[in-house]
């Protein structure tokens, strides 16, 4: 399985806790994915995402959450509790 550090994130209005992160990427390597594309990813679990804490140099997974009536979306998951560390992440550029 193929493993890919998420640095940066694309949110339409980062004020808004009601909208999802669109896309994931990391501005280092130049790539960026829908959530969409993620999501599908994850779930055939051909590839797997996780931010790092640079204080630690540990990683938190992304997983995909699913809530009756509402779109999947991406939320980290570490120490055995989903987390918000995407939301701290910079918006990814271009």
């Amino acid at each position: 399985m193929s493993e890919f550090e998420v640095t940066c994130i694309t949110k339409p209005d980062r004020e808004n806790r009601h909208e999802h992160i669109t896309h994931i990427g990391n501005n280092s390597s130049n790539w960026c994915m829908s959530r969409e594309n993620v999501v599908q990813r994850i779930e055939s679990k051909s590839e797997a995402f996780y931010t790092t804490d640079h204080r630690t140099g540990k990683k938190a997974y992304i997983g995909v959450v699913r809530e009756a009536g509402k779109l999947p979306y991406l939320r980290t998951y570490s120490d055995g509790a989903w987390n918000n560390n995407l939301l701290a992440l910079p918006e990814c550029s271009g």
